[in-house]
């Protein structure tokens, strides 16, 4: 089944081809960026990209819009083109439509219709969609889920997946143990053990695992998520950056993959290609307070200290109540020498959070830089006093007469 799932949406990507002079997965991003915070934006970026090229999943995506705004109308008309572009594309989205209508019958007859093709949606994700809520008490929902839709085996591994979700990793354990019991080698139970080991810390057991299920199954997004999680807890930076890449490749809408790989990139010294990604995402996500900390981190490894900073002040900007965000600041402040405002900036973030000891510790070493021993040994013995072992040697070297 994701055999063919992969091989139709290959297909639907080659006949789409490029949005004029921008890739239609920049659209989708755009659009996904907007979609939460201004509805009407998102609908207008999709708009422009339809009017250049028709691809099913603009149309998906304006169609999802249109019914985050209510209108259900649109929604229906856009769900119905996507269809038509590739079929089934569009019936898991029909089917929440008429949901939202408390359309019971129509719903389930898209839904339906979406469960026997390549689009089918796993059991968990159509169980804990809300839009459902509208009809899930009616005689026609109860009868529709008297349909073995699942296997015995696809129920199992959902279950561990919710039960991992939840931090339930006992009872995750004694469904795999079912599930090793009767179905002994199965792709499956072996990405359920994966899953419980990944959420156990067992990073080399899952590279190990994924390895194989990947050979079977290269553009299984679970399966690339899962080993890139595995290689970036192993510290195998270089690997989950080429794994980070692949699910970029497959045009995912999911722009965090481009912080992903970036924080990878950083941490082998690639810094322009961090870079690159960095403002490739924040052109989505201008104000991400993760994303201009990444950029801030990244150009001071860089050496670019001022271009640092301008980073760390516009997160400051955007985010004046956020103890890290002057914390940031203060370290490159206080990594170019700028003793007086490292100490400001560390005494505004201990401020809000008093009880952080590298900030003591820091502004320690930044007071004692600036002449003020005194004051600096205070800020040191109180960092050592809040559990701050690395303390010690600079009370050693400074405040021991």
């Amino acid at each position: 089944m994701e055999v063919k799932k992969t091989i139709l949406l290959v297909s639907a990507l080659l006949v789409s081809g490029f949005v004029t002079g921008q890739p239609v997965y920049d659209y989708l991003l755009r659009a996904k960026a907007k979609t939460s915070g201004d509805t009407g934006k998102a609908i207008e970026i999709l708009t422009e990209a339809i009017d250049l090229q028709k691809d099913y999943r603009l149309y998906s995506a304006r169609a999802e819009s249109c019914l985050i705004k209510g209108d259900y109308a649109s929604a229906i008309s856009d769900f119905n083109t996507a269809n038509t572009l590739l079929e089934n594309s569009g019936e898991y989205g029909l089917s929440r439509v008429y949901a939202l209508k408390g359309d019971a019958g129509t719903s389930l007859y898209h839904l339906e219709k979406s469960m026997r093709s390549s689009f089918r949606k796993s059991e968990k994700e159509i169980l804990q969609d809300p839009v459902f809520g509208r009809i899930e008490k009616s005689p026609e929902w109860r009868l529709f889920w008297k349909n073995d839709w699942y296997t015995a085996l696809e129920k199992s591994l959902s279950e561990v997946e919710y039960y991992i979700a939840v931090g339930k990793r006992d009872d995750a354990n004694s469904i795999l143990s079912i599930m090793e019991r009767d179905y002994q080698g199965s792709e499956k139970v072996q990405f359920a053990k994966t899953l419980i080991n990944l959420s156990e810390g067992r990073y080399n057991d899952v590279i190990k695992s994924m390895s194989g299920l990947l050979t079977i199954n290269p553009d299984n997004e679970k399966y690339l998520r899962a080993m890139a999680k595995a290689q970036t807890g192993a510290s195998n930076f270089a690997g989950a950056s080429i794994t980070y890449s692949k699910l970029i490749a497959l045009e995912i809408p999911d722009a965090y993959l481009l912080l992903e790989r970036a924080s990878c990139y950083r941490k082998t010294g690639e810094n322009d290609k961090a870079m690159a990604d960095i403002k490739k995402y924040l052109s989505y996500y201008t104000d991400d307070k993760a994303a201009l900390s990444l950029a801030g981190m990244t150009e001071s490894a860089s050496g670019n200290n001022l271009k640092a900073l301008e980073y760390f002040s516009e997160n400051l900007r955007l985010h004046p109540d956020d103890p890290s965000c002057f914390l940031e600041r203060a370290n490159s402040y206080l990594l170019s020498k700028s003793w007086e405002w490292a100490v400001k900036d560390y005494s505004m973030s201990l401020d809000l959070d008093p009880a952080n000891p590298d900030a003591w510790l820091n502004k320690g070493i930044a007071l004692i830089s600036s002449g003020k021993v005194e004051d600096g040994c205070h800020d040191l013995r109180h960092s050592l006093l809040l559990g701050n072992k690395r303390a010690t040697d600079y009370i050693s070297r400074y405040c021991i007469k």
